[in-house]
Formats: C-alpha cells, sequence, structure tokens
C-alpha cells in the first residue's frame, strides 16, 4: 500500500529533473522518459491490484467469520432462552427477547465484522504510512501527524457520548418492538374497544422517543466527521508549508511533498471512520451487555436426572406450598394430596385458589418453595424432565396453536404420527368434523395462535394433541369451558373410556356429573378445604354443594 506513493514520489522527483535539461536534452530523451512514466504507471496500477487483493481476502475471512458467528449467538441465545423458566417469562417482555436475539446480536455482529475489518486496516496502514514517513524525514513527519493527538482527545469524548446515546436507543428500540407486538397480539381486542386511533398514538409516540435519541446519535456522528476533515486538512497544510521550505532549503526534493500529501490523504478515510468505528465499537458493548443479561440469567428448572425411570401415574403432594416470584402472590399453603395410578380426581374452586399452579408444578414449570411433590414415591426434580413432560398431556386453560397445519399441531410433540392416528384423535377430540368441513382439511393453516379457529374448535384440537401421546397422567385445566353441552358430553364420554388406567386430573369451574370421578377436591386461597365422592362433598353442604346447585339453576347454554 505504501509502494504508491514512493513509486509516484520517484516518478515526479524524475519529471523535475528532467525539466531542468535544456531543450534539446529534453527532447532526446523524451521517448525514455515517456517509457519510464509508463513504467511508473503499470507499477502504481500492480500495486492497487495487489491491494484490492488482500483487502478482497481479508473481507472473505473477517466478514464470514462474522456472520458465522453471528449465526452461532443467535442459536445460543434461542436454546438458552428454551431452558429459562417460566417467571422469567412473566417478568420479561416478548418484544425485548426478540430485540436482543435480533438487533442486538446484528449490533455486535458489525463490531465482529466492518469494525473490526476497519479497525485492523486502519491500525497496519497508520503504522506502515507512519514508518515510511519519518524513514524520509523526521521533522516534515511531526509536522504532518501534529494535529493528530487532537483527534485522539475528541475521540475518547465522542466515544463516551455515543455509548451513553446508543445504549439509550437500544432500550427504546426494546420498548417499540414490546408496543408493537402487544398491540398486533392483542388487535382483536383493540379493534372491538375502537382503540385504533388511541394506540396509534401511544405508538407514535414512543416512535418519537426513538427518533429524537436516534437524531441525538446522527448529530454526533455528522459532527465527528467534519471534525475529521478539519484535522486532515490542517495535517495537509502542514506538510505543504514546512515541505516546501525544506525543498526551497534544499533539504528535501519536491517529490517528497507529493509523497507526504498522499500519505497524510492515505489517512484521510481511516482516520475520518474512527467516529464510525467507535460507534459501532460503543453499541456494539451496549448490546452485547444486554445480551449478557440474559444469557447470564440461570434456568431456575435443572435437569437433574437423564436416567429414564417408567412413570406409573402415582402423584403426591407433601405440605407442597409456593409464591409466585414475580408477583409475590402465595398461590399454594401446605397442600397434601395423593392421587394412586390410574385414579380420576377433579380439582374445582374460585378463580385464583390455585388450581393451575397444581398443574403447573406437577409439569415442574416451578419447584415449590417448601414440601415434596413425588411420581412413583421419587421425588418430582429426580425424574428425567423431558422424560416426565413426554409423559404427561396437558391441555393448558389459555390454549396456544401455532402457525402452523391442523394436522402438525395434533401430531406437535409426538415422533412420526401418521395421518391415519390424527384423524383418530380429531375424532376423540370431535373436531374432526370440522376440520374435514375445511377447504384443505387438515392441511389447514390455522394462522397465528390458532386465530382462524373458534375458541371450541381450538381447545378440542389442543385435546387431540394432548392424548395423541398417550400420556400416563392427563392434566385438563378448564379445556371444556368453550364448547356447547351436546360436544362437552360426547368428549367426556370418550374421556370415561380412553382415561381408563391412567391417572387424570380434571381442574374446571363446571360439575361434570357425567364423569366417573374417584374424588373431587374443592381449593381455596392455596389450600385444600373438601375432599371426596360427588355424593359425600353434596351432604357436606359447602362450597362444592353450592357450586351443584347454581349450576343446576342456571346451566351453562
Amino acid at each position: 500500500m505504501i509502494l504508491q506513493p514512493q513509486l509516484i514520489r520517484d516518478a515526479l522527483n524524475m519529471v523535475v529533473e528532467d525539466l531542468k535539461l535544456s531543450p534539446e536534452e529534453l527532447a532526446a530523451q523524451d521517448q525514455s522518459m515517456t517509457t519510464s512514466l509508463m513504467i511508473f504507471a503499470a507499477y502504481v496500477f500492480g500495486a492497487a491490484i495487489l491491494m484490492g487483493i488482500f483487502m478482497f481476502m481479508m473481507r472473505q475471512t473477517i466478514i464470514v467469520v462474522s456472520r458465522l458467528i453471528e449465526y452461532d449467538m443467535r442459536k445460543d441465545i434461542y436454546e438458552h432462552y428454551q431452558k429459562l423458566h417460566l417467571g422469567f417469562y412473566r417478568q420479561n417482555k416478548t418484544g425485548d427477547l426478540m430485540a436482543r436475539i435480533t438487533e442486538d446480536v446484528s449490533k455486535v455482529r458489525m463490531y465482529l465484522g466492518p469494525a473490526l475489518l476497519y479497525a485492523i486496516n486502519i491500525v497496519s496502514l497508520f503504522v506502515m504510512v507512519t514508518y515510511a514517513m519519518f524513514s524520509v524525514n523526521t521533522e516534515l513527519a511531526i509536522y504532518s501527524l501534529l494535529p493528530l493527538p487532537i483527534l485522539s482527545v475528541s475521540i475518547y469524548f465522542v466515544s463516551a457520548i455515543i455509548n451513553k446515546k446508543s445504549e439509550l436507543i437500544q432500550k427504546q428500540l426494546s420498548v417499540l418492538n414490546s408496543t408493537s407486538q402487544e398491540v398486533f397480539s392483542g388487535i382483536r381486542i383493540v379493534k372491538s374497544f375502537v382503540q385504533e386511533r388511541q394506540i396509534g398514538q401511544r405508538f407514535a409516540d414512543q416512535t418519537e422517543v426513538y427518533k429524537e435519541k436516534s437524531l441525538g446519535l446522527a448529530k454526533i456522528d455528522a459532527l465527528f466527521g467534519p471534525l475529521m476533515l478539519l484535522i486532515i486538512g490542517a495535517s495537509t497544510i502542514l506538510t505543504i508549508y514546512f515541505g516546501g521550505k525544506q525543498v526551497i532549503a534544499g533539504t528535501l526534493q519536491a517529490g517528497n511533498i507529493a509523497e507526504f500529501v498522499i500519505y497524510v490523504n492515505m489517512l484521510t478515510w481511516p482516520v475520518t471512520s474512527i467516529g464510525w468505528i467507535a460507534s459501532l465499537v460503543q453499541q456494539a458493548a451496549v448490546s452485547q451487555r444486554r445480551i449478557n443479561e440474559f444469557l447470564d440469567t440461570k434456568p431456575e428448572i435443572i435437569n437433574h436426572n437423564h436416567e429414564v425411570y417408567p412413570i406409573n401415574g402415582h402423584v403426591v403432594f407433601d405440605n407442597v406450598s409456593f409464591t409466585y416470584p414475580d408477583t409475590g402472590i402465595k398461590a399454594i399453603r401446605n397442600l397434601n394430596l395423593n392421587i394412586q395410578p390410574g385414579e380420576r380426581i377433579a380439582i374445582v374452586g374460585r378463580t385464583g385458589s390455585g388450581k393451575t399452579t397444581i398443574a403447573d408444578l406437577l409439569l415442574r414449570m416451578y419447584d415449590p418453595d417448601s414440601g415434596s411433590i413425588l411420581i412413583d414415591e421419587k421425588p418430582l426434580e429426580k425424574h428425567n424432565l423431558a422424560h416426565l413432560r413426554e409423559k404427561i398431556g396437558y391441555v393448558p386453560q389459555d390454549v396456544f396453536l401455532f402457525s402452523d397445519s391442523i394436522s402438525n399441531n395434533i401430531a406437535f410433540g409426538t415422533e412420526g404420527a401418521d395421518q391415519e392416528k390424527i384423524e383418530k384423535f380429531s375424532q376423540h377430540a370431535l373436531v374432526y368434523e370440522d376440520i374435514i368441513g375445511f377447504p384443505k382439511t387438515f392441511e389447514t393453516m390455522v394462522g397465528e395462535r390458532g386465530v382462524t379457529l373458534s375458541g371450541g374448535q381450538k381447545q378440542r384440537v389442543s385435546i387431540a394433541r394432548a392424548l395423541i401421546k398417550d400420556p400416563e397422567i392427563v392434566i385438563l385445566d378448564d379445556s371444556l369451558s368453550a364448547v356447547d353441552t351436546t360436544t362437552e358430553q360426547m368428549i367426556l364420554q370418550y374421556l370415561n373410556t380412553a382415561l381408563k388406567g391412567k391417572t387424570a386430573i380434571i381442574i374446571t369451574h363446571r360439575i361434570y356429573e357425567s364423569m366417573d370421578f374417584d374424588k373431587i377436591v374443592v381449593l381455596e386461597n392455596g389450600t385444600i378445604v373438601e375432599e371426596g365422592t360427588h355424593a359425600e362433598l353434596l351432604q357436606n353442604q359447602g362450597y362444592y354443594a353450592r357450586m351443584f346447585e347454581q349450576q343446576k339453576t342456571h346451566p351453562a347454554d
């Protein structure tokens, strides 16, 4: 790279020396001078090609590696997200999670790719150019580089400002992502309450904040560029002034001034790009810090055992208490419950009594604060976590379907379930007739969160998805609330047969007389207040009896 200025220096010196010749001597050497200049031009052109080849190879190496690192980072963050407990997702917004795995990772890649590439280029070029300058003339090199300390101080102060502004911008971007994701997920509610204008204004306000912060950073970058050019211009003026004085004094040749001017201009882009690189480095530092916040979050639910034990379905809650860490709500208090293998129990109670928490604890989405949960006389934490969840068929209260075909949603969590099996369990869940009524039948795409299906259809697809696993323990969390009475009775009749020999826990707000429960548990404030068969609880004249009478008086439509 530094060969080009030296070749130009020699060519210019040759021309200057030839200009001192008489017209006759100059005419005689005209052909020789032309040939020499052509040779110099070829050398300069060859040096440029060689420089381009090396730059291409360096870009191929660093940029490709940065893309591979970006791929690994996204994969590692995604895998880490999957290991984190439910409490983490209750405390953090989805938009923020998405921003860290997309925008923040991209910022880090820009540091590992372009920023690192140009930083290496700057350092190597600066070292070679300054060495070449000092080797030619120390005094002129000092004058030429005199403005650079001002540059260093400027970079130090500007980088601190960029770092602070970059962190604020990344945080505001997370707010924007969270706001938009929340609105799009709840677009039905937004439209039904005619809140498009208000929500749009709220998003516009957040966007305005993001714009102001981004413009603040852009202003810093805009001031930084001209400052760099001013410093480089000052170096050029100093080079010409002091170099010219030395040429007049006869201690320096004219070609050396051209050489030094080219050297200074060779430093123009690297030096002016320092601000851009500093901005990338600061943004990457902020982004990496945000990524590390989540990567440093340790999963609270850890698989302590990789050995697989057979599960028969004997479930015991031994004096279990649990408080949600994010809200401080004590959901379960000193709960004692014994469910024998193959038993079918119902858990009823008011909203907030702790029914769903029992399902979460049994699936080991959370670990209890005190007491222990045993399956087949082994503490829950000693079971292989993946195997435990494979053997539990769970239909949650808040049904979630993936943006995929109905067939894939039913087969989710099973290995190689064929179409015949999928159709069979859709019939058991009484959703088969609905599915074949769709133009694409089982290949119908259900949309995000199953938005194209009705509430009852989503619940029945979810039931089919749980039962197709052939689990040893089945948990149905208020999973028939959105179906009509006739369909409900038909599904219950099937469950009476299908759940024989399996431990079944039915969490409900309604009383199913057609279900033959071995035991009914009534919860209130996280504690069992009643326990027994249907007939026994009616005799107690407690909450269950009142609930039963109310249901008979006001049956569900």
